[in-house]
């Protein structure tokens, strides 16, 4: 009797679990979210997502103005170049922890390519034309070596470059110039040295852009004197040069790296004037051994500072400096203003949080290593990485290209975080360096008295550590889902490149913001192509210049200010987005003010906007005319919780409305039997 009862339980479990396996199937087949991309809490391993060849990654840009980030690459030749395309779309396959088996769509999808007929240095994407599409800069190499060869493939009305017939642009020394804003009319132009400039007092000159689309005759350029007031230095090759915010105006300035003449190099900043044009602000030598400088607002204070390289040498074969530093150099300028906390006898020793882009012409760098300057920390790579070294050079490519320090806040916790190649032996090992308060543990917080320390990212970082081959590493966000992925160039094991995407697929508590500002093409509204048959938003145009502070509120309710450039550098393959990405920290409340600045050579060059609500971008259209008005559009990132929250809406809704319909039920029957009620109560009564 007992086995009897036994073996009718197991077929009654057995029953049991077909029929739970058979319903859980059920309701996975109607289930209508997809699965997630990815699983783990850690850096996922994407692979190549589509980008195929042997060549390197070279420049970023929406180059069909869908809003999401394609990628250029430069072949092995140094002469083929290949746009490709992101393909979004929803993910169907039962892969979540790689994307290799996804044929259609999150991958990269190539353009046809072309080909260069010289060496290429260096392509800088931008709407040269004013058209509303990216067009491409190229620098190549000249027949003569004391010059670069400067040409532009405008963007085609059906998509790709007219190759047949690039535009012609005046010739530049080696020392690649840079994109800016020059007379404010939001059209790109060039800073630089020609080749017939450089041996004169002021060599600096500018390619003015004077393209007239109805003109099929019209040159592109025309070389200017620019309108620098001050002492012009001679600019390095290479070099660091950048347009970005310095003064805190939301306007931006321009810093160059200079030859000092003993074989170091100076820096100078001018500040941008406007109409008046730029004016030597600042200036100093920097330290020995200098490699490359970056730019961003390191201890979140509103205010761009300076990061850079020192090394006391580089190995010419391998890239790799000895003895490396990593220095930071902090802005002096006004602080944000504490609450209560007001003008003194009229004169402004802070900024209030409604008017960030006030002008602070005192501001400073001090590059003065001591122990009652904490504005300048040093920081020896042997401290957060003992036995090793710093990778600074890219010899892979000839001429060598210059690694600078990638910044991008990684954990969304709103302070920038760094991205490096350590050098062990013979790997090459793309190693993250988060910003940390400074405390026990946090590395370079500078004589007890730093701004802000590092510590070496450890924990799910597998897949940067698995690979040893580095030869350049780059922030960006793949398919714009609001986090900073890795992109890692690598050499590979027969010396050829590939190109391999490090997914972020950590959980951080914070919310994030996207920013860009266009530049005016079309009106900013819908652009149309010559013959009518095409009409598009002018997304893609790679601007420089544009400038952003906002102010938020933590959850405890403390404010803070932080500033962030858009696009500030795009020298020797510096490989910047062309959107600004920054972290917002843990906060429960909107973005209180965020300041976007232009360089528009107008009184008013920026604009305020309030209450912008987080983990969105912001698309922000600068007005094409005086008069006009500014634009702005908000762009909301569906998050993972957006399935879940629909779910509940609607199960709360289906119980509500069953909850209604039994009252209802139950009132009507009641209702009905208190009429039956009275009316037999009637009856008695006229009996």
């Amino acid at each position: 009797m007992y086995r009897h009862l036994l073996g009718r339980r197991k077929r009654l479990g057995c029953y049991s679990l077909i029929l739970l396996t058979w319903f859980t199937n059920a309701a996975l087949a109607i289930w209508p979210f997809p699965p997630k991309r990815f699983s783990g809490n850690s850096l996922v391993d994407a692979g190549s997502l589509g980008i195929s060849g042997q060549g390197r990654a070279i420049a970023f840009g929406d180059f069909n103005g869908d809003q999401f980030l394609d990628v250029l690459t430069l072949g092995l030749d140094q002469q083929t170049l290949t746009v490709y395309l992101w393909s979004h779309g929803m993910f169907q396959s039962t892969c979540k922890a790689c994307l290799t088996s996804v044929p259609e769509d999150f991958i990269f999808k190539a353009s046809t390519p072309f080909k260069h007929p010289n060496a290429i240095y260096n392509v800088v994407p931008g709407d040269f034309t004013h058209s509303g599409k990216l067009d491409l800069l190229v620098m190549a190499k000249s027949s003569t070596s004391n010059q670069l060869d400067l040409s532009v493939y405008h963007a085609l009305p059906g998509g790709g470059f007219d190759t047949n017939n690039p535009l012609s642009v005046p010739a530049s020394t080696l020392s690649q110039p840079i994109p800016i804003d020059v007379d404010g009319d939001m059209k790109i132009d060039l800073l630089g040295m020609t080749p017939a400039s450089q041996g004169f007092n002021s060599p600096l000159q500018t390619w003015q852009n004077i393209w007239n689309a109805s003109d099929p005759s019209s040159p592109l350029f025309r070389v200017e004197d620019p309108a620098f007031k001050g002492t012009q230095c001679k600019l390095s090759n290479p070099h660091s040069n950048a347009v970005v915010d310095f003064d805190g105006d939301c306007l931006a300035d321009v810093f160059l790296l200079c030859d000092d003449g003993r074989g170091g190099n100076m820096y100078q900043i001018w500040v941008n004037n406007k109409s008046d044009g730029f004016s030597l602000a600042s200036q100093g030598s920097m330290p020995s051994g200098l490699q490359t400088v970056s730019f961003a607002d390191l201890d979140r204070d509103g205010t761009i500072d300076m990061i850079f390289t020192t090394c006391s040498s580089v190995s010419t074969s391998t890239g790799v400096g000895s003895d490396c530093v990593i220095n930071i150099a902090y802005n002096k300028q006004l602080p944000l203003c504490k609450p209560g906390q007001v003008f003194e006898k009229g004169v402004k020793t802070c900024r209030p949080p409604d008017d960030l882009c006030t002008a602070d012409p005192t501001f400073s760098f001090d590059l003065t290593y001591s122990v009652d300057n904490d504005a300048y920390v040093r920081i020896p790579i042997n401290t957060l990485f003992p036995g090793s070294s710093l990778v600074v050079l890219d010899t892979t490519q000839t001429p060598p290209l210059p690694i600078s320090l990638k910044l991008g806040d990684a954990n969304l916790d709103g302070f920038p975080d760094l991205l490096v190649i350590i050098a062990s032996g013979t790997d090459h090992v793309p190693k993250v360096l988060f910003s940390v308060p400074c405390g026990s543990g946090a590395i370079g917080c500078g004589h007890g008295q730093g701004r802000r320390g590092w510590n070496v990212a450890s924990k799910g970082v597998g897949q940067l550590d698995a690979v040893k081959d580095a030869r350049g590493v780059s922030f960006l966000d793949i398919d714009e889902d609001g986090t900073l992925d890795i992109m890692v160039q690598r050499t590979g094991g027969s010396g050829q490149g590939n190109i391999q995407f490090v997914q972020n697929n950590f959980y951080f508590d914070a919310f994030f913001l996207k920013a860009i500002v266009l530049n005016g093409a079309c009106g900013n509204g819908w652009c149309y192509s010559p013959n009518g048959s095409e009409r598009y938003h002018p997304f893609g145009v790679s601007y420089s210049g544009a400038s952003y502070k906002y102010t938020v509120l933590d959850t405890k309710g403390g404010r803070s200010a932080a500033q962030v450039g858009q696009l500030p550098q795009t020298s020797y393959q510096s490989l910047q987005t062309p959107y600004s990405f920054f972290g917002l920290g843990r906060t429960n409340n909107y973005i209180e003010n965020l300041f976007v600045g232009s360089t528009m050579h107008t009184q008013q060059h920026y604009i305020n906007i309030e209450g912008v609500i987080p983990n969105s971008k912001v698309v922000i259209l600068p007005p094409s005319r005086p008069g006009e008005a500014w634009k702005r559009e908000l762009f909301l990132r569906p998050g993972e919780w957006i399935p879940w929250v629909t779910l509940t809406v609607v199960v709360a809704t289906l119980l509500l409305a069953i909850i209604v319909l039994v009252l209802h039920l139950n009132e009507k029957r009641e209702d009905e039997s208190e009429k039956r009620r009275a009316s037999h109560h009637i009856n008695f009564d006229a009996l």
